[in-house]
Parts: structure tokens; sequence; C-alpha cells
């Protein structure tokens, strides 16, 4: 079984080809409850997101911020596992035919071990995975793994990233960069800021990959802005804070996550 790292290639594509940057949208497995998460994954593929990240659930994260780490905990004590991650992923993928990746901190993935969790991502059609703090020197046996079940590697280069280190990270990933957008940790910013740019700019001197922006962005202005020079924008604490507000009401959290992924899909969309 292999996964679908082409249909992420082509998603991405599409979107260039039609002037526009990809909308990504980040949602945690299990949050606020598994059925609720898939629910609200396809929620936000029907608002018009073109990519899905499906956070595995960490109690010890470093690139998450307060909103995301809350909705982690409610799912943790929840009791997810990694089978409810593939549950979702799978689900999510059948119902839309778009692609779903996997958002996870390498210590689950290693003590679940590298080939089962590879061998289970693909055949629930998973698109690929993104590590945020595996480092690319170790690597080898993951991306082994991964090309063999036909799933993308995407690593994190971040704005003090030396222009060579870029060039290593970016050599060995794949599908596509995700550059943060500033140093520190997901959350609403009130700017992108223009480290994003120049971040973007020195990342795709060193590769062909398409380079997508995430952490900040959570409005259709500032979606409208990275989109002028990225090729793709990734929300997630918006999506997750909008659950978190509709306070346990099922029906108002997915029309809000619905309606935040229409207005961030039209902000995506460049004047050409």
């Amino acid at each position: 079984m292999t996964g679908n790292i082409q249909l992420l290639g082509e998603t991405l594509a599409k979107a260039k080809s039609e002037n526009r940057a990809a909308l990504i949208a980040y949602l945690p497995a299990g949050f606020p409850t598994v059925d609720g998460g898939i629910a609200a994954i396809k929620a936000v593929f029907d608002g018009g997101a073109d990519v899905v990240e499906v956070g595995l659930p960490h109690s010890d994260p470093v690139l998450d911020g307060p909103v995301i780490q809350t909705a982690d905990d409610i799912a943790l004590r929840g009791g997810v596992k990694i089978a409810d991650v593939m549950r979702t992923v799978k689900e999510a993928y059948e119902a839309t035919g778009k692609p779903v990746l996997v958002m996870t901190y390498w210590n689950p993935i290693d003590r679940y071990g590298i080939e089962r969790f590879t061998e289970e991502l693909a055949a629930a059609g998973g698109a690929g995975c993104i590590l945020p703090d595996l480092p690319v020197q170790e690597s080898a046996v993951w991306r082994q793994n991964a090309d063999k079940h036909g799933l993308a590697t995407v690593f994190v280069v971040a704005p003090s990233s030396k222009d060579a280190r870029l060039a290593t990270i970016t050599a060995a990933g794949s599908g596509f960069v995700y550059a943060a957008s500033l140093m520190g940790v997901t959350g609403t910013r009130e700017s992108v800021g223009e480290q994003a740019a120049d971040l973007v700019r020195r990342t795709r001197a060193t590769s062909e990959l398409p380079v997508c922006v995430g952490l900040g962005v959570s409005n259709a202005t500032q979606a409208k802005e990275v989109a002028v020079f990225a090729d793709g924008v990734i929300v997630g604490s918006a999506f997750v804070q909008r659950i978190l507000d509709a306070d346990g009401d099922e029906a108002a959290g997915l029309a809000a996550v619905r309606e935040l992924a229409g207005e961030l899909a039209a902000g995506v969309r460049r004047v050409s």
C-alpha cells in the first residue's frame, strides 16, 4: 500500500496553476473527540482547505502554543491513541479525496516503530508527515521507510536557519517545506512580518519544493499577505480556537471552522 505523496504534489501544483497559494489547515486528532475531530476536518475541507495536517497530540510539545496545547490536553485526556490518528486520516481522506498529512513529534513514532507507523499511515491514505523536531542528520531510517511507502517527509525551517542549513534540510525533505514565519510557537499574531518573506526567498534558492508558511496566520487579511510570496498558507490555532469558543456545541464549532476555511480560502486567492 502506498501513500499519497503524489496527490499532495498535484494539489500544490494545481493551486499554483490557479495563481494562488494552497490553504493548509491543521487540527489535532481526538479534539474535541475522535468523531468530532473527523467531522471538523471534513468541515474545513468543505469550506475550502486544500490540505489538512492532522496533529498527533503530544504531552510535551515544542512548537505548539497555548491554544493547540489546550486542544492536545483535551484529546489526551479523552484517551486518543495513534490508532485514532490513523482512523482520522483514513476517514478524512476517504470522505474527501484530498491530501491529509500527520504532524507529529518524533518520540511517538520512535516508540510505535517507524516501519509500523509508515505502513499504517500509507494504508490509511496519508500523504506524509511533518516532523518539527526530527534532526535531518538523524532522519535516514525514517526517510527510507517514508519513501518506501509513498509518504512525504516535511521538515520545518526557521528564520534563524542559515543558508547552508536550509540547503541540507530541503535536500532531505519532500512534499513541501514548512517555513515557520517567526521564532516562537504556534498561535495567532497581529502580523506575520517580513521575516517570513525573506525565509521563503532563501529557501526557494535551495530547492524546487513548494514553500508553505505557518505560525501566526489567523485571518483572511494575513492569508492574503502571505499568499503573495508563499506556495501555501498554514493555519492551525485559529481553527482550534473556533472549536474551543463553541464550548461543546459541535454544530456551532463545525459551522465556525467551515466559515473560517471559506474566508481563508478567499484570502489565498491572489489578485493577478
